[in-house]
């Protein structure tokens, strides 16, 4: 089964920002579009909007003036659904209830030939219960593009219950005969990205609420650390404070409210006070031209140690030690000890994020995972009312003399970075292992739909088979509520490799 003829006319329901966006799409593709909304007026209003983008992409040299006016031949507004009888295909992006789809579906059945395929572009709602109230369910698929579709490349191709694998293998190469990156996905809540991402938020509400950092400084440690676009609470002001509550919510209640999906009652407390993010002028934080932006807790300077005792290769951080050399800080390697962290002159210790807390032991600093420890700008350290000030004093002056800035927050078990990667990645591989997509298409999204710097399965080859499964079980001994209880999927991934290095522990 091949994509869609150029010859065939394509329609868009719906006439909003995201179906624009498509029409826009298929229309700089070759196609023929019609664009039809319930609103009188609006189908108009949507074609001339669209017809000012391709203006201004002929103004930056990305469009040519005879294809944007061949474009604006093949646009036409729609005065009623039966205006669409000769589509090949139909892409609705109305209002996301599931009655109000339902409807409309049902109504293009009277409408359309019976080889037209229908997509439907809901983010949150069960492709598989659209489908439900169709006579002929088989040729409906999920497209799910990304705002803004014309600039982002993903589409989630997402087969309901009942779609026919030829109707999901047309609208796949559509969508790559379109210039988009398509991922195929089974009908889950939140579909591959909605459902990987929410750790991202949820951990870093996590350390808010427990008070282990405010949001400036946890968004930083996010981008300087981690390697992450944005941080979560810059994220979620810019996305809106409700929509990406909704989608949480929505993520949640669909699994039988899992609590490894339970929406932030800090966030729930914004939404309610109408602190939206950007739409409104405020979220996390004040987009007032006169007010200040909150800066990152960052420590003061301090002197680093005389030298430092490796014991072990610190696993994911071991180019730290070649970092701490290249500093001309002395490494002492102890063979002996068969461990993983730096021990400072005082005699205190200082070990990567691993799930538990820095209370529980004499006098240990946790430092937090960085995607790449050289081209990292920031590091966060934890540490307890109990940790030695010079141990920590050292630990800052390890840090600062790498050339990082340094962030201390509260004794949070996993911190920041390390929890939310150690999350998604177990998400990702549950996902796998329930056919919900295969690991390149995962990665492919989490990169492409949320710009992640790395794919959860490349993360996971990065840190190690029993990184993320070691750090989750630690953390589920300090929360037994089942947040943090890994996957079954994380530990048979963890166990194979331990079974074949002869390990039955």
């Amino acid at each position: 089964m091949t994509a869609l003829d150029l010859s065939s006319p394509v329609a868009v329901v719906g006439t909003g920002t995201m179906g624009q966006g498509i029409a826009q799409v298929a229309l700089v593709a070759g196609h023929s579009v019609r664009l039809y909304d319930a609103a009188p007026g609006r189908a108009r209003e949507a074609a001339d909007a669209i017809g000012a983008r391709l203006d201004r992409l002929v103004e930056k040299d990305r469009l040519g003036g005879a294809d944007r006016d061949a474009a604006r031949a093949r646009l036409l507004p729609a005065q009623n659904l039966a205006d669409l009888a000769d589509c090949a295909l139909v892409v609705e992006a109305v209002l996301e209830r599931l009655d109000v789809k339902q409807e409309l579906f049902r109504a293009l059945e009277d409408v359309v030939g019976e080889d037209c395929l229908l997509a439907t572009n809901t983010s949150s709602l069960s492709v598989t219960a659209i489908g439900g109230a169709l006579r002929n369910p088989g040729r409906l698929v999920g497209l799910h593009f990304f705002n803004p579709a014309p600039l982002l490349p993903l589409v989630e191709v997402v087969s309901g219950f009942a779609t026919d694998v030829s109707s999901a293998t047309r609208a796949y190469e559509m969508a790559r005969a379109w210039g988009k990156t398509p991922v195929a996905c089974a009908d889950t809540p939140g579909f591959i990205v909605n459902r990987i991402a929410r750790p991202f938020y949820a951990e870093a509400l996590a350390v808010h609420e427990a008070q282990g950092a405010e949001p400036a400084t946890i968004d930083a440690v996010l981008r300087e650390c981690g390697g992450f676009k944005m941080g979560a609470f810059e994220l979620t002001d810019l996305i809106g404070q409700d929509v990406n509550e909704s989608v949480t919510h929505s993520v949640w209640q669909a699994f039988f409210q899992d609590v490894r999906f339970t929406p932030s009652l800090a966030q729930r407390r914004l939404v309610e006070s109408g602190r939206l993010g950007r739409k409104t002028g405020r979220g996390w934080y004040d987009y007032d031209d006169a007010a200040d932006r909150p800066e990152p807790h960052t420590a003061e300077p301090a002197q680093p140690p005389a030298y430092v005792v490796a014991e072990g290769d610190l696993g994911p951080a071991a180019e730290l030690l070649n970092l701490i050399r290249e500093a001309g800080i002395p490494v002492r390697e102890d063979d002996e000890d068969h461990g993983t962290r730096l021990v400072l002159p005082s005699g205190g210790q200082l070990a990567l994020a691993d799930g538990q807390t820095s209370v529980e032991f004499r006098d240990v600093v946790y430092f937090d995972l960085a995607l790449d420890y050289r081209r990292a700008t920031r590091i966060a350290l934890s540490a307890s009312q109990d940790t030695a000030q010079q141990t920590l004093a050292e630990a800052v002056g390890l840090f600062q003399a790498l050339g990082k800035q340094v962030s201390v927050i509260g004794d949070v078990p996993g911190m920041i970075v390390a929890r939310t990667v150690a999350r998604i990645v177990d998400l990702a591989h549950d996902a796998v292992a329930k056919g919900v997509a295969t690991e390149e298409d995962i990665d492919t999204a989490m990169r492409l739909g949320v710009n992640y710097p790395l794919g959860p399965f490349e993360w996971s080859r990065r840190l190690g088979r029993n990184w993320a499964y070691a750090l989750l079980d630690d953390l589920h001994m300090r929360d037994p509520s089942g947040r943090y209880a890994p996957s079954l999927a994380l530990y048979r991934h963890a166990y194979a490799t331990d079974k074949r290095e002869g390990s039955t522990s």
